[in-house]
């Protein structure tokens, strides 16, 4: 049997690891952006129902060139999105703050 090697990328090739407890991802229904003339600050947030407060869950700070190739990504990535499975539906107005879920408030 041959021996594999651990041989370094070719050409272009980037590996990319991806730690396990990364892997499952962060949940977040808000994303507040903000940025100053060196970097862009991107804050996931997740608000659940009838709690006043907030956490931030996960933050992503780029330059200003990285911000504007994830714009580009994500946006050809929804375009593609909405080829296969049809155009995502736009609220007209964003949502108010706290977010309304239509659940009972919560009784001990």
């Amino acid at each position: 049997m041959a021996e594999k090697k651990n041989t370094p990328p070719k050409g272009n090739q980037l590996n990319i690891e991806l730690p396990e407890e990364l892997a499952e991802g962060v949940y977040a229904n808000l994303a507040i952006i903000s940025h100053s003339h060196t970097e862009f600050v991107l804050d996931f947030v997740r608000i659940v129902p009838n709690v006043q407060k907030a956490k931030v869950k996960s933050r992503m700070i780029m330059t200003p060139h990285h911000a504007k190739r994830l714009l580009r990504a994500l946006a050809d990535n929804v375009k593609k999105y909405e080829a296969q499975h049809g155009v995502i539906a736009e609220q007209n107005a964003p949502p108010s703050f706290p977010m309304n879920f239509n659940t009972p408030k919560a009784q001990a």
